[in-house]
């Protein structure tokens, strides 16, 4: 394996693990004890900074506008070429929300096109669906380098996903992997997973459950029970 994919796969170990910042930006010493900071004398007569909030992004009211505008926003730093569009029936009642793109995506034209897609595949048909059957979607409809989005990118991610799912309006919502999870059920994949939730959007309300990516699944093979006990308790959600 190369050493960029080494760093992927190492990144997405940590990133499903439920770890955010794996170091610093800054360097410190990570053995010794840290040494509290005093209190810095503010200075007379200096202006005190104020936090602006974000300006709320505009977002498209339809399905049909919001797609082709996802692929263009400026929420994330990601060329048009790059990103790639939902796939699947929005009608059908299920829609599959997975963090970002394979490495060989972009290149592929789809979404989960290799060895991550073919388990994918897989899981689906256990439960009597495929990809014509399903909505399936990207958090960020682009790989960003490393595989990690920072807060920033996270933020405004985050909010468009929630009009994308209330746009779509699905009966059940399946979050796989580790951002999708945080960013609709607040808590990571591990505190997310094995229950379904029942999540509020613009249009209502959603049944959510929340699994291991496939690509996880690969890397620990061991999980995928907990991963069909997840799509069991989906499928029951189905059927009621």
């Amino acid at each position: 394996m190369a050493v960029g994919g080494e760093m992927e796969s190492a990144l997405d170990w940590w990133r499903e693990a439920g770890a955010d910042v794996i170091v610093g930006d800054e360097p410190r010493g990570w053995l010794t004890e840290s040494k509290p900071l005093a209190p810095k004398a503010p200075t007379k007569g200096a202006p005190v900074a104020v936090d602006t909030p974000p300006v709320p992004v505009a977002m498209p009211s339809a399905l049909a506008e919001f797609r082709p505008w996802l692929l263009d926003a400026t929420i994330i730093e990601a060329p048009r070429e790059a990103r790639l569009d939902a796939a699947g029936d929005p009608a059908s009642g299920l829609m599959v929300l997975i963090d970002m793109p394979e490495q060989g995506d972009e290149s592929a034209g789809k979404l989960l096109s290799g060895e991550a897609g073919l388990l994918f595949d897989r899981m689906l048909a256990a439960i009597g669906r495929d990809r014509a059957s399903i909505y399936l979607a990207a958090f960020s409809p682009a790989r960003v380098l490393g595989g990690a989005l920072n807060e920033t990118a996270f933020a405004a991610l985050a909010d468009a996903a929630k009009r994308h799912v209330a746009l779509a309006a699905p009966r059940q919502l399946l979050l796989m992997g580790e951002a999708p999870s945080r960013a609709f059920c607040g808590v990571s994949l591990n505190e997310a997973r094995g229950k379904q939730r029942v999540l509020n959007h613009d249009g209502g309300t959603v049944s959510a459950i929340a699994t291991f990516h496939p690509r996880f699944l690969l890397q620990q093979p061991r999980l995928k029970a907990q991963s069909w006990k997840d799509l069991q308790m989906l499928v029951e959600g189905m059927n009621a």
